[in-house]
C-alpha cells in the first residue's frame, strides 16, 4: 500500500501525520467542538474528524502514545484498536483514563497512534488433530524465566 486516501469530515480536523521519517506510528488528533475532562478510571470516546480507506488485505491498528500512557495513565480502552480495510467512518479512539487525576484533551491534541499493517486472511480450516511440536499446550510460562 503506497498511499493512505483519508477523508477530513470537519473544517478542524488534522490528518494523521508520522512526525519522523523512520516514525512508524501516524499521529491522531482530537477533534472537537470543545474540551473533553476524561476523570479518573472513565472512558470517553474522542474524535478524529477523519476516515480512511485501506487497501484490502490491510488494517489500521491504534495504540497508546507513549507519552500520554506514561505521564498521564491515558491509554485507549481497548488496549488496541482494530480499523478493518471495509470500515469508512470515523476513526474515534476510545480513551481510558487510569490516573489518579482528571485528564482534559484539547481540539489538536494528539491523542493516539495509528500504525497501518498487512494482514494475512487465511481460510478458516476445522482439524481434529493439530501437528504436535516441541512446546505442545504449554504456556503462561511454560518455558521458564529468563534471567
Amino acid at each position: 500500500m503506497k498511499k493512505l486516501n483519508v477523508k477530513l469530515l470537519s473544517e478542524n480536523a488534522k490528518a494523521p501525520i508520522r512526525q519522523t521519517e523512520g516514525s512508524v506510528g501516524y499521529d491522531i488528533s482530537a477533534c472537537l467542538d470543545g474540551a473533553v475532562t476524561i476523570a479518573p478510571f472513565e472512558t470517553k470516546m474522542v474524535g478524529s474528524g477523519f476516515a480512511i480507506a485501506l487497501e484490502p488485505g490491510f488494517a489500521a491498528f491504534i495504540y497508546a502514545r507513549s507519552g500520554l500512557g506514561i505521564k498521564h495513565g491515558v491509554i485507549p480502552a481497548n488496549c488496541v484498536g482494530v480499523i478493518d480495510s471495509d470500515y469508512r467512518g470515523e476513526v474515534i479512539v476510545g480513551l481510558r483514563n487510569c490516573g489518579s487525576e482528571p485528564f482534559t484533551v484539547n481540539d489538536g491534541d494528539r491523542i493516539a497512534q495509528m500504525v497501518i499493517t498487512r494482514c494475512e486472511l487465511p481460510e478458516v480450516v476445522l482439524k481434529d488433530d493439530l501437528e504436535d511440536t516441541a512446546r505442545g499446550a504449554g504456556g503462561f510460562g511454560s518455558t521458564g524465566r529468563g534471567g
